[in-house]
C-alpha cells in the first residue's frame, strides 16, 4: 500500500502543477492546448542546465535540482510567449496555436538536444541523461498511519509543487490580480471598461502557465524517467488538460482528479509486479489513467462550466 501511495503522489504532482497552469491560462479566456509542448521545452532547458551544471558542480551537488527547476520554469515561460504572441497579439485561432506550439516544441527540442550533445559529448543523440534526483523522508509526518506514506521517499519537486499550487490558489481566489484574471475569462469587455488591459492580463496568465508546465516537465525528466527526450511526454500534457476539465477549472477538485489518476496508474503498476506479469501487460496497465479519462468524460462532461469567454478572441470595438 505504501508503494502505491508513494508512486501515486509522484505521478500526480507534475500533472497537478501543469493542470493548475492550464487553469490560470483558461480562466483568463485563452484556450491552452499547448501544455504538452510547454512542459517538453521547459524540461529540455532544465535538463540541459543539469548536464552543464554537473560538469562544474559535480554529480552529487544538491543545487542541481534547484537549478533544473529554475531553468525549466524559465524555458517554459519563454516558449509560452509564442502562444501569447499568436493568440493575444495576432489574434490567431487558439486551438490551432496550441497544436502549432506542441509540434514546434517536439521538433525544436529534438534538434537542439542533438546539437548540444554533438558539441558536449560528440554523440548527436536526442537525449539528456539527467539521472534520478535524490529522495528524502519527512521524519515525523512519515510515521502517521496510512497517510504517512505520502511523506516517504519524496522527490524534492513534490513539496515545491505543493507550495506553488497553494500560492496559485491564493493568487487566483484572494488577490486583485486573481479577480481580474477570472473576470477576463468571464467578461473581458467589463475588465476593459474598468481600465485594465485584457492583453496584458492574458499574456501574464500564459506566461505563468508556461512556467508551471516547465516545472512539471522537469519533474518527469529528473525523477520518474531519469532522462530527457522529446518522446517521454506523449500524453501527459493532454492528461493534465483532462484533469482541469474534470475539475471544472477549479484547483481543489483538479487536485483530487490528479490524485485519482496518479493512484490508478500506481495501483496498476504494483498489480503487475505482484502478479509477476510480463512487460507487455505492464504497458497495458499504464494506460489505465487514459481509459479512466474516457470514462469520466462520458459521465461528467455535461456538468462542466468553462469560463464563458474561453476561446473567444477579444475585440475591443465590439464592447
Amino acid at each position: 500500500m505504501d508503494a502505491i501511495l508513494i508512486d501515486g503522489l509522484s505521478f500526480a504532482t507534475p500533472l497537478l502543477v501543469m493542470a493548475v497552469g492550464g487553469i490560470i491560462c483558461e480562466r483568463s479566456g485563452v484556450t491552452m492546448l499547448a501544455l504538452e509542448g510547454l512542459q517538453g521545452f521547459g524540461a529540455f532547458v532544465g535538463a540541459g542546465m543539469v548536464v552543464l551544471a554537473r560538469m562544474s558542480l559535480g554529480a552529487e551537488s544538491p543545487w542541481l535540482v534547484y537549478i533544473a527547476m529554475i531553468a525549466a520554469m524559465a524555458g517554459g515561460l519563454a516558449f509560452s510567449l509564442i502562444h501569447a504572441l499568436l493568440c493575444v497579439k495576432f489574434k490567431a485561432q487558439q486551438v490551432i496555436s496550441g497544436v502549432v506550439v506542441n509540434t514546434l516544441a517536439v521538433a525544436l527540442s529534438a534538434f537542439l538536444t542533438s546539437a548540444a550533445n554533438a558539441v558536449m559529448t560528440g554523440e548527436p543523440t536526442n537525449r539528456f541523461l539527467t539521472g534520478v534526483s535524490p529522495r528524502f523522508t519527512v521524519p515525523v509526518l512519515s510515521k502517521i498511519p496510512a497517510l504517512g506514506a505520502f511523506f516517504k521517499n519524496m522527490y524534492p519537486f513534490e513539496p515545491v509543487i505543493i507550495i506553488v499550487v497553494l500560492i496559485a490558489w491564493y493568487v487566483l481566489y484572494r488577490t486583485r490580480y486573481g479577480l481580474r484574471l477570472r473576470a477576463c475569462g468571464e467578461n473581458p469587455h467589463s475588465l476593459d471598461a474598468a481600465g485594465v488591459s485584457v492583453a496584458m492580463t492574458q499574456t501574464s496568465a500564459i506566461m505563468i502557465c508556461g512556467a508551471l508546465a516547465g516545472l512539471g516537465g522537469i519533474f518527469l525528466a529528473y525523477s520518474i524517467s531519469g532522462n530527457y527526450s522529446p518522446n517521454i511526454y506523449m500524453g501527459y500534457g493532454y492528461l493534465s488538460i483532462a484533469a482541469l476539465i474534470f475539475g471544472n477549472w477549479k484547483i481543489v477538485p483538479t487536485f483530487a482528479v490528479c490524485m485519482f489518476f496518479g493512484l490508478a496508474k500506481s495501483a496498476g503498476y504494483q498489480l503487475c509486479l505482484r502478479l509477476e506479469l510480463s512487460s507487455s501487460y505492464t504497458d497495458l496497465f499504464l494506460v489505465l489513467p487514459y481509459v479512466l479519462t474516457l470514462i469520466l468524460l462520458v459521465f461528467f462532461s455535461k456538468h462542466n462550466q468553462p469560463p464563458r469567454a474561453l476561446g473567444e478572441i477579444f475585440d475591443k470595438s465590439k464592447r
